[in-house]
């Protein structure tokens, strides 16, 4: 499905919005480096899908569920910094792309050792 230029325009400026809340409130030595990966907007743009991964050895769901947690504070203060018809509904979900991808390497590289 093709998001419009409107969608695009309003999940990266949730994207920024949300990096930055997100480092000033939740991100700490303990927690690792968290990172806002990608957002998508509904076409009505009342939900936001807001994909995050995180880097360390910080467990992912117990950070998932305090951005859970504090999701309405993020909410809050998205509608505040960015002015829209309505504010949308925030989605949190973890995104595993990075490790499937260093999974797909790691077997790269055993492959490669073994026909050497």
């Amino acid at each position: 499905m093709q998001e419009s230029r409107r969608q695009k325009r309003v999940s990266n400026l949730i994207k920024e919005e949300l990096s930055r809340l997100v480092i000033e409130s939740f991100q700490d030595s303990a927690s690792g480096l968290i990172t806002i990966t990608h957002v998508l907007m509904s076409k009505d743009l009342k939900n936001a899908h807001v994909y995050f991964s995180v880097l360390g050895h910080s467990p992912k769901q117990e950070i998932l569920d305090l951005i859970n947690e504090r999701k309405g504070y993020l909410r809050k203060t998205i509608a505040s910094k960015i002015k829209l018809k309505y504010n949308p509904l925030l989605i949190f979900s973890l995104d595993e792309s990075f490790e499937y991808e260093e999974r797909i390497q790691k077997v790269m590289k055993t492959l490669n050792k073994n026909e050497k």
